[in-house]
């Protein structure tokens, strides 16, 4: 059985990675890019819709 994980770019330093959403905050708390340390709502990171949505139901 496959893990699902969803898609990060940072919006500053373009660091392109997946994570398991249960790794992750909520989708309105803050996250820090592990890059560049930029912060943001972790939805910012999102590189989907699709993404963001797995997020919301399994984060």
């Amino acid at each position: 059985m496959d893990e699902t994980t969803v898609r990060l770019l940072c919006p500053e330093c373009a660091k392109d990675w997946q994570v398991a959403p249960g790794e992750l905050p909520s989708s309105t708390e803050m996250f820090h890019c592990p890059n560049c340390h930029a912060s943001r709502r972790t939805a910012e990171f999102m590189r989907t819709d699709r993404d963001l949505q797995t997020l919301k139901q399994l984060g």
